[in-house]
C-alpha cells in the first residue's frame, strides 16, 4: 500500500509559476511510474505528465508541453510538477498517481493522491 499526498496548490495570476509536490509514503518500486493528472470543473480528468520513479524520459500532454516539468527526488520519495507561464485554463484539481506502466491510460494507475487545487486568474 502506497499513500500519495499532494501539496503546493494555490491561487495565482496568469503568467505566474507554482510547484506541486507529491510525497509517497514509502519508496516506490523504481520501475513504476509517477504521473500528474488534472480535473477542471465540469470536465473529465486528463493526463498532464509522467515519468518513471527512477528517472529518465518524461511525457507531457500537448497543452502543457514547454511550460510544465515533471521531476523526481527518488531518495526522498518525492515527485514534483513545476508549472510555469500558468494560464486560466490550467485551473483544476491536480492529482499525482502511481502507475505500473509507462502510459497515459488512467486505468494503469493504482494509487492516487487526494488532489490539490490550482486556480489561475486571468
Amino acid at each position: 500500500q502506497v499513500q500519495l499526498v499532494e501539496s503546493g496548490g494555490g491561487s495565482v495570476a496568469a503568467g505566474d509559476s507554482l510547484r506541486l509536490t507529491c510525497a509517497a509514503s514509502k519508496r516506490p518500486y523504481t520501475g513504476t511510474v509517477v504521473a500528474w493528472f488534472r480535473q477542471a470543473p465540469g470536465k473529465e480528468r486528463e493526463f498532464v505528465a509522467l515519468m518513471r520513479w527512477r528517472g529518465g524520459s518524461q511525457l507531457y500532454s500537448d497543452s502543457v508541453k514547454g511550460r510544465f516539468t515533471i521531476s523526481v527526488d527518488n531518495p526522498k520519495n518525492l515527485a514534483y510538477l513545476q508549472m510555469n507561464s500558468l494560464k486560466a485554463e490550467d485551473t483544476a484539481v491536480y492529482y499525482c498517481a502511481r502507475g505500473i506502466r509507462y502510459s497515459t491510460d488512467q486505468s494503469t494507475y493504482d494509487y492516487w493522491g487526494q488532489g490539490t487545487q490550482v486556480t489561475v486568474a486571468s
